[in-house]
């Protein structure tokens, strides 16, 4: 079985677009509420929670990193929801992610996202799961609850290694 380079590069929301939505205060506008003692940022992430009476829900999950080289060898989509990554930890991290549809390991592309960046993916976007880099390192993460299948896999025909520029 052979494999294939994937180069990571950096997260922008307009690289990103075609998945779903950087999380970030980078582009978003403050409001200042709270009497002028907080800053708000609506990062105008789109989610879908709903399909097929499921509910938000509001987790905290801890991913350890992968050995490296980082090969990928499966991907995942949630066809009912969006679902939505936050760091916690200070640390960068790696976003693998194809284009809704039919997985096409061709179209598989892979980002850096800094510590004060986070994504949210858009119903039936192919992603890998968490790929902390630098350390064991938690998120919040807001995705769907409830009944339904929600979570597809797909074996990748040959593994996929992520080359991550220094």
């Amino acid at each position: 079985m052979s494999q294939r380079a994937l180069t990571a590069r950096l997260l922008t929301a307009a690289a990103f677009a075609p998945f779903g939505d950087v999380i970030s205060v980078l582009d978003a506008a403050p409001k200042t509420i709270n009497y002028g003692n907080t800053q708000r940022y609506d990062t105008g992430a789109s989610l879908s929670l709903d399909a097929q009476k499921g509910r938000p829900g509001i987790s905290i999950f801890r991913a350890t990193p992968l050995a490296k080289p980082i090969k990928i060898t499966l991907m995942e989509r949630h066809p009912l929801s969006s679902q939505a990554f936050y760091p916690l930890s200070g640390h960068p991290f790696l976003v693998v992610v194809a284009p809704k549809g039919d997985l096409d390991p061709a179209k598989i592309c892979a980002f850096i996202a800094n510590p004060d960046q986070g994504v949210n993916y858009h119903p039936g976007v192919w992603h890998h799961y968490l790929l902390a880099l630098d350390a064991v390192s938690d998120f919040l993460v807001v995705d769907r609850l409830g009944d339904g299948e929600n979570c597809d896999e797909v074996q990748l025909p040959s593994p996929l290694v992520v080359e991550i520029p220094q």
